[in-house]
């Protein structure tokens, strides 16, 4: 059974950094999307970022981290990174990677805490 396990959350102070990593620790085949979402308390699951691994290898990002925020991934580690700078109190949530194969199945990892102190 595949499992994302995901690792780099913590506190930091506002206009600091910290950089997520996500590994698959199995093979999922035709990957097609690998993307991160948040979640703050009291609010919804929303996507922050995501890389199309088909032929269109595009990259989506939501409003509010352009700028700030890059997602990456290293393909031979079955890696996928987001690196967040200029961090805010605003940032802070759960964060998960996700993985969305072709057939459309969808796999999570169990979420790492960001915390920004202002």
């Amino acid at each position: 059974q595949v499992q994302l396990v995901e690792s780099g959350g913590g506190l930091v102070q506002a206009g600091g950094s910290l950089r997520l990593s996500c590994t698959a620790s199995g093979i999922i085949y035709r990957v097609n999307t690998m993307g991160w979402y948040r979640q703050a308390p009291g609010k919804q699951r929303e996507l922050v970022a995501s890389f199309t691994v088909t032929s269109s290898r595009s990259t989506n990002y939501v409003d509010s981290v352009k700028g700030r925020f890059t997602i990456s991934r290293d393909s031979a580690k079955n890696t996928v990174y987001l690196q967040m700078n200029s961090l805010k109190p605003e940032d802070t949530a759960v964060y998960y990677c996700n993985f969305l194969d072709i057939p459309g199945r969808n796999y999570w990892g169990q979420g790492t805490q960001v915390t920004v102190s202002s």
